[in-house]
């Protein structure tokens, strides 16, 4: 499928919730780099993502994230065969600066626009450090925003097996970390706490959708950690945060890990991968790792640099996009709630 007469280096471009990202991809698997500015500091006085603060941040940061890039990769715009960016799904302002910047200089520079789904970056992140992984693979995708199932067909073109009905998983963690007051953001604190928790200590619910076998819910797990601390608070029982941390993140670990094994085993595509910020969770790496090892499948995970929001996963999915003469025009817009698949 690759060009071997002419190499592609695409500038990507990512700013769809907190993080300002650009990368320099050669034929979307040789990242040349990838600088990220996080807005974590900032977030954290709120307990959350302020839409509004995280827009006027990526304003403050972009042109220098971009230049930074291109300096690191040792390459100017010229060099570029095209620039790409998230235009969606994520926070509608911040969505918007990266689009603007990069149809800016896509325009400016004379080069190609390609608009990247995130979700589809997420699952390309990948492709950056497992060279031999190709389609047809599962992958779940993890984070603050999603919780999917997928069946990667081939490259660009995806099944959406199951999903959540509600909360997603990091948006489970982020909710629960606060009610423990372990702060923001959820994910690490949760993570780091368990280590001194008992995982069995609470019997927390794992929730099964009736109607589609591969669907999450954690809005019920949520609830229950709720409503566990304030029975305990109203009985004057002590918590043991630890326990209550380690007890939750064993029951969306399993949960997690029982229905992207069920989709193995029905399928029976024997290449499994993990993305999204909640596929940098040491439990779940390892949960997952032993199910694929016990059922002789290949377990293929991102570094938890490219777990994150990043850029260089959205120029590693913008290659194959390229490949297949996908060209956006200076039309594109911001679409918040994009699914995977559309265009």
């Amino acid at each position: 499928m690759e060009d071997s007469q002419k190499d592609i280096v695409i500038l990507a471009v990512e700013t769809s919730c907190d993080e300002t990202a650009a990368a320099v991809v050669r034929n979307g698997r040789e990242v040349l780099s990838n600088v990220i500015s996080s807005q974590i500091a900032l977030h954290t006085l709120y307990g959350g993502v302020v839409p509004e603060i995280a827009s006027r941040s990526h304003i403050e940061k972009i042109n220098q994230v971009i230049e930074e890039a291109l300096l690191e990769a040792h390459m100017d715009l010229p060099d570029m065969d095209a620039v790409a960016v998230t235009y969606g799904p994520g926070l509608v302002g911040a969505l918007l600066v990266g689009v603007a910047e990069a149809k800016a200089i896509a325009y400016g520079a004379g080069k190609p626009l390609i608009g990247v789904h995130h979700i589809e970056g997420h699952i390309s992140a990948n492709y950056i450090e497992n060279k031999e992984l190709e389609p047809p693979f599962l992958c779940l995708v993890v984070s603050g925003g999603h919780t999917h199932l997928v069946k990667v067909a081939d490259y660009g073109s995806y099944e959406i097996l199951g999903r959540t009905r509600d909360d997603a998983a990091g948006e489970a963690f982020d909710k629960v970390a606060r009610a423990i007051g372990l702060g923001y953001p959820g994910g690490p604190k949760i993570e780091e706490a368990s280590r001194a928790g008992d995982p069995r200590a609470i019997a927390f619910p794992r929730a099964k959708v009736a109607e589609n076998a591969y669907d999450f819910s954690f809005s019920g797990v949520k609830s229950a950690v709720l409503n566990y601390i304030n029975g305990c608070r109203m009985k004057g029982i002590s918590i043991v945060e630890a326990d209550i941390a380690a007890s939750f993140q064993k029951a969306v670990t399993d949960v997690l890990i029982e229905h992207s094994m069920m989709a193995a085993d029905e399928s029976g595509i024997k290449k499994f991968a993990i993305a999204g910020g909640v596929a940098s969770n040491g439990t779940l790496r390892e949960g997952m790792r032993k199910a694929c090892e016990e059922r002789g499948l290949a377990f293929f995970h991102p570094s938890p640099i490219f777990c994150t929001d990043n850029a260089a996963m959205i120029g590693a999915a913008a290659y194959y996009e390229y490949l297949a003469g996908r060209r956006d025009g200076w039309d594109l817009n911001a679409v918040p709630n994009l699914k995977l698949g559309e265009r």
